[in-house]
């Protein structure tokens, strides 16, 4: 139960599957019952799964857990952290007035003392686009904008909620309870991943929509290879091997309109809403699903495979993954586009004749926006305390502090001779430095091989993450890497399935799997515990906030 299986996986593997695969591609007399529904499903690995009896109950205690770490305390400190004093001030204004507004110097008193003061009529020029900050205005909402429970509560509801897509995605890819379970509890108990759900910061909304865009884009693949295999067993001729005519088998068929895909599209165009470094993620996107088509023909036996991909599936690929991503992108500025006084709302007509003039006003205006925010972010290199380059990253060199305050006894209720409040949102250091190492090893694994999951998880990890040694000079933090973070968790839960071993492995192999990988599990647990302090900002001795810096970059 707890392997890497080799379901629905599409790739060349050792024994007479892969003798099957290299037969149906090369040998023009197809062996007997190569095209009957139950043969094509086998070698698409996509035969259905059944599930458990009792299936839900370890994912349900993981979302249990991931909720209670990111809920509980939520309202503490009653401060505006790092650069919640821009995203809940923006998410407010979204929320009153449709658009960012600029705020009196004033405003963080106001809003922590319960009574926010109103922003000014001015439009704020905000460097983001707004989709996150709009989701963060949906726990103001729900919760009130006058408290920190209300700025952060949708950080937390999205960060819970992208721990059970990350346990959808395991288990398309592992088929197994264990390894989706896994997954999901090393995210549940990560450091950067419950400091940023329980903070009024964008990442976090970033991150969830990637996961459900790639998420969407696994369950189409599982789909379309269904749908692909019900095509070519009804075209089945009366032969031995039932093949088709060659004028089918030519190219293939056309398989329809692809929801799930489409859905992938809505979320890529969201993920792009919150930040636009989402670009990378689906350009990837983009060519894995193509990648996956392409395979998925070569496997039933299509002679022009490739052909037929790029004729029938690439195209509605890319309508699907970039139309209607470009079309949920312009949805989010809605706010945007109904304000009469948003920032450089008007600028077309301000400026006739300038910009890109064959669009229409509107978006002339928001292209200007583009333009002046894609500068900022190119040219952004301002010292900052806690700025790390993106190599310092994975070994968790310098992550950022987003708040500290310091108590004499007495003070605050510290029973100690001083006092420590704080967060600082570095990772769990087993769960992140193990899954660093699992990156090397995926790799290996994806070129023997050839497994479709090792080759999807690495290239959406690579980039995700490698993009940004292109900006040196950028001022840059720890929390860019939340993005890729599930990606490193797949990639570690894959590692851990090969050493739970296999169904055919001796007792005396499994358990000692099971020793070893519940001995891990355990062990992050309890660093976890460890500095759950630093991550919720609990008061502590001075001294035990020390004993959880282990390196002077961290303070």
């Amino acid at each position: 139960m707890g392997r890497v299986r080799n379901t629905d996986s599409g790739t060349t593997d050792p024994g007479s599957t892969a003798s099957a695969h290299r037969h149906v591609d090369r040998d023009p007399v197809f062996p007997r019952g190569a095209f009957r529904l139950d043969a094509l499903l086998d070698r698409l690995r996509v035969a259905p799964v059944h599930l458990p009896r009792y299936w839900w109950v370890a994912p349900a205690v993981v979302l249990i857990l991931a909720a209670l770490l990111r809920i509980v305390g939520l309202a503490h400190p009653n401060a505006m952290a790092f650069d919640e004093t821009y995203y809940a001030k923006d998410g407010y204004s979204l929320l009153h007035f449709g658009h960012e507004r600029q705020w009196p110097r004033d405003a963080n008193a106001s809003f922590l003392s319960g009574d926010p003061v109103q922003p000014s009529a001015m439009a704020e020029y905000a460097v983001h686009p707004p989709l996150g900050k709009w989701m963060l205005a949906l726990g103001m909402l729900l919760f009130g904008d006058d408290n920190p429970f209300g700025w952060r509560f949708a950080a937390a509801l999205f960060g819970t909620l992208s721990i059970g897509l990350l346990m959808w995605v395991a288990w398309m890819m592992f088929r197994s309870i264990t390894l989706s379970s896994i997954a999901g509890f090393l995210m549940a108990i990560d450091g950067l991943h419950i400091v940023q759900s329980r903070l009024a910061l964008l990442d976090i909304f970033l991150m969830f929509w990637l996961v459900l865009a790639f998420a969407l884009l696994v369950a189409d693949r599982i789909s379309t290879r269904r749908k692909l295999a019900r095509a070519v067993s009804r075209a089945g001729g009366d032969g031995p091997s039932g093949a088709p005519s060659s004028r089918f088998l030519a190219y293939g068929p056309w398989l329809g309109i692809r929801w799930w895909r489409i859905a992938a599209g809505v979320a890529c165009g969201a993920a792009v809403g919150v930040k636009w470094n989402a670009l990378f993620f689906v350009a990837v996107f983009g060519i894995l699903t193509v990648l996956w088509d392409i395979s998925a023909r070569r496997v039933v036996g299509i002679r022009g495979w490739f052909t037929g991909a790029l004729l029938k599936d690439s195209w509605p690929a890319a309508l699907s993954v970039l139309g209607i991503g470009l079309i949920t992108y312009l949805i989010t500025w809605t706010g945007w586009f109904v304000s009469d006084d948003a920032y450089d709302r008007h600028w077309a007509e301000e400026h006739p004749g300038e910009g890109v003039t064959w669009l229409p006003p509107a978006l002339r205006s928001l292209w200007e926006y583009h333009g002046q925010a894609y500068s900022f972010h190119t040219h952004l290199d301002s010292p900052h305390t806690y700025m790390s380059p993106a190599w310092q990253w994975l070994i968790l060199g310098r992550p950022t502090s987003y708040y500290y305050e310091s108590y004499d006894s007495g003070q605050a209720g510290c029973a100690a001779s001083r006092c420590s409040e704080a967060i600082l949102n570095v990772g769990n250091p087993l769960i992140w430095w193990a899954a660093a190492a699992s990156m090397l090893f995926v790799l290996i694994w994806w070129i023997i091989k050839k497994d479709w999951r090792m080759g999807a998880i690495f290239m959406v990890f690579a980039v995700g993450y490698l993009p940004w040694f292109a900006y040196p000079d950028r001022t840059t933090f720890y929390f860019y890497a939340l993005s890729f973070l599930p990606w490193l968790i797949l990639g570690l839960t894959a590692v851990l399935g090969l050493g739970l071993g296999r169904p055919g492995d001796s007792v005396r192999r499994r358990r000692l799997g099971l020793a070893v990988v519940g001995t891990f599990l355990i062990a992050a647990l309890l660093i976890t515990n460890f500095f759950w302090p630093i991550w919720s900002g609990q008061m502590v001795p001075y001294e035990h906030w020390r004993w959880r810096m282990w390196f002077d970059a961290w303070i």
